[in-house]
């Protein structure tokens, strides 16, 4: 583990972001830079399509999640 410096006005968005998406202020990052790196590696891909590929690797089974 390592020490990140961010702006405060961008800590503070992800202290309201991490609120909403009920995740520590840590996890709401670490997600956004995870998907940031993601969509920079595949820069054809919609937010949707790399969300879906991800679960796959994890084999989450969207029908059991969704009820379909």
């Amino acid at each position: 583990m390592g020490i990140v410096k961010i702006d405060d006005e961008l800590h503070g968005e992800i202290r309201k972001a991490s609120s909403v998406m009920v995740r520590s202020i840590n996890a709401q990052a670490e997600y956004w830079i995870k998907i940031g790196m993601l969509a920079e590696a595949n820069p054809s891909m919609s937010f949707s399509e790399i969300m879906r590929d991800q679960m796959k690797l994890a084999e989450v089974d969207l029908r059991k999640v969704v009820g379909g």
